[in-house]
């Protein structure tokens, strides 16, 4: 008979936060695959619970997963954990999660704290619908073409940063949806410096020239207001052609003015092509 996986979550920054449920889930299990093993030691450690731990992260997620498969598949039990916060949540745990729904190992959750979530509440931005986009790529072109592609999105826009990534991506941001777009930024969540601040993608840029960012962010974007004027097709595909004059190809340019009209990439496509 297999053993189960068990999802565990783990503080993002206040060991407070850890649950008496996540504790035992630990304490219960055959053993822990951890992102990094050193991280994890020191909340074992805190909380005076004796396991072993195997590496799982991002660079050896394939070959640890397979190992930690076979365990599973033998027998034992094994606690996820990533570094802070919800594993298989932007994290490699997700590859895991997918071997073992594939192998049909049981797979069980234990909640705990998560940055996104934590942070739509102390935005005061809309929350009723939000879309999660994690970090933006380091590649110019990728995170062009990311942010490009959210340019019509009317959810509440979440993503992770670091520090030093905070300004290209914040000038880059404001490029994109408008200096005037709204935006919460969470540093620090549940730590000693907590803080938010709520303002616009313009004035974000100019405090945080003024002042270095220190500690890890969550940003939180209004989403795009509504479009005062429908646009029609006709006008869709006046869109098309001008970016296909400006060296776009024709479906990037289709997928762009998509973006902005909110009509379907697919069909701009089509008619497009039919128009020339």
């Amino acid at each position: 008979m297999s053993g189960k996986l068990y999802l565990v979550g783990t503080p993002i920054g206040n060991l407070g936060d850890f649950s008496p449920r996540a504790m035992q889930a630990l304490r219960d299990a055959d053993f822990i695959a951890a992102e990094d093993t050193r991280v994890t030691m020191k909340l074992l450690n805190h909380f005076d619970i004796r396991k072993p731990l195997v590496s799982y992260f991002e660079h050896n997620k394939y070959a640890s997963g397979v190992k930690i498969l076979e365990r599973i598949l033998a027998g034992e039990s094994c606690a996820l954990v990533t570094d802070a916060g919800m594993p298989a949540i932007s994290d490699p745990g997700e590859e895991l999660v997918r071997l073992c729904a594939e192998s049909g190992v049981e797979v069980l959750v234990v909640p705990g704290p998560a940055a996104l979530v934590s942070a739509v509440a102390l935005s005061a931005l809309p929350s009723g619908r939000f879309c999660f986009e994690g970090f933006l790529s380091t590649a110019n072109k990728s995170r062009r073409e990311h942010l490009e592609s959210l340019r019509g999105e009317k959810r509440t826009m979440i993503f992770y940063e670091a520090p030093h990534k905070l300004m290209r991506t914040l000038e880059d941001m404001k490029n994109t949806f408008g200096a005037d777009r709204r935006i919460a930024l969470c540093r620090e969540l549940t730590k000693i410096h907590e803080q938010t601040i709520r303002t616009t993608l313009g004035e974000a840029v100019e405090h945080f020239a003024a002042t270095p960012p220190k500690g890890e962010f969550v940003l939180v974007i209004d989403g795009a207001p509504e479009q005062e004027l429908e646009l029609t097709l006709d006008d869709a595909l006046a869109l098309v052609e001008r970016y296909r004059a400006e060296g776009l190809s024709r479906k990037a340019a289709c997928k762009k003015a998509a973006a902005e009209t909110g009509l379907s990439s697919k069909e701009l496509y089509n008619y497009s092509l039919e128009a020339n």
